[in-house]
């Protein structure tokens, strides 16, 4: 199989991809075509059908396709002209070929975060997190889940590595400022971003679903944790809306979807760490998915740029 991650320009394409999204457009002279999004486990890639003919047959968004095309580049992008499609059989492909995997082990990644949540020495903070941890929709779905649609840690396992990722973030940062409730912070790291679980639908649709669409991940978030803090016996209804207020002001911005800015030092410090492990993963999948014989990735359509592979 060729992956999508190996594709360079002017290179010819056969074979089984699952195609994520598929749309009728129009051309400026009122002709149709077909602007299709790939998938494989190593990435995605825009496809255009200009020739809606005899070889274009039938299929749909989520069907595993099989396609002959050729590689060119748009706007510093990589993307396919194809010729011909149809619907794959179901002997000639593996799924698991078209599922995005994190490249870390993601029962220890788990592990690391049941250590963190045993660190917490509040008890209603701790008990709160645990019983969050343990509801069982979030105890199946949270370590195969991803973390987006496309931005950052879009793949099975995602959401876990992003969840550790800044909570280990957070852990670092706590002790080396005042002021700072190493516990609340923690536990607003480690459910941060739990609501997406209801947000993006599973692999391998991974698509907003209605709920995520109409509510998001931030109002879910809170959501849980009311309902859970209503269930502890004294939960301090003051941490409940200090640890509510990270949730919903993450974002760090209005402009970025946050509710409300930071008041606290501890959102403040969530805001950052989140920001910086999206952030900072997007120029190492860019960096992953660059051109072997170049030292520059492809335009980069979210962080605005071309990343510079660090050789010397």
């Amino acid at each position: 199989m060729r992956f999508i991650g190996e594709f360079y320009e002017g290179e010819r394409i056969l074979g089984h991809y699952l195609c994520r999204k598929k749309e009728l457009l129009k051309t400026k002279a009122g002709k149709g075509y077909l602007s299709l999004v790939l998938q494989d486990k190593t990435g995605s890639i825009a496809a255009k059908i200009w020739d809606i003919g005899n070889d274009i047959q039938d299929f749909e968004a989520g069907d595993f396709v099989k396609i002959d095309g050729d590689v060119t580049a748009y706007r510093d992008a990589l993307e396919l002209r194809v010729a011909k499609i149809r619907q794959s059989r179901a002997d000639e492909y593996q799924p698991a070929d078209y599922i995005p995997t994190t490249d870390k082990d993601i029962p220890e990644m788990m592990a690391q975060i049941g250590d963190l949540i045993d660190s917490i020495h509040n008890f209603h903070i701790k008990e709160l997190v645990q019983n969050i941890y343990n509801i069982p929709e979030i105890r199946e779905t949270l370590p195969s889940h991803s973390a987006a649609q496309h931005m950052h840690h879009a793949y099975w396992g995602g959401l876990c590595e992003h969840t550790l990722s800044v909570a280990q973030i957070c852990e670092f940062l706590a002790p080396r400022y005042k002021f700072v409730n190493r516990d609340l912070l923690l536990a607003a790291a480690l459910l941060h971003d739990i609501g997406k679980i209801f947000e993006i639908s599973p692999f391998p649709e991974n698509e907003y679903t209605d709920e995520g669409q109409l509510i998001g991940h931030i109002v879910d978030t809170a959501r849980i944790i009311r309902e859970q803090a209503a269930k502890i016996p004294g939960f301090p209804p003051r941490l409940e809306t200090m640890l509510t207020h990270c949730i919903i002001s993450h974002h760090g911005r209005l402009e970025w979807g946050a509710p409300k800015e930071p008041r606290l030092i501890e959102a403040a410090i969530l805001h950052e760490a989140d920001h910086a492990d999206a952030t900072i993963k997007m120029y190492e999948e860019a960096l992953q998915a660059a051109p072997a014989k170049s030292n520059w990735s492809n335009y980069h359509r979210v962080l605005g740029r071309s990343i510079s592979k660090t050789n010397f």
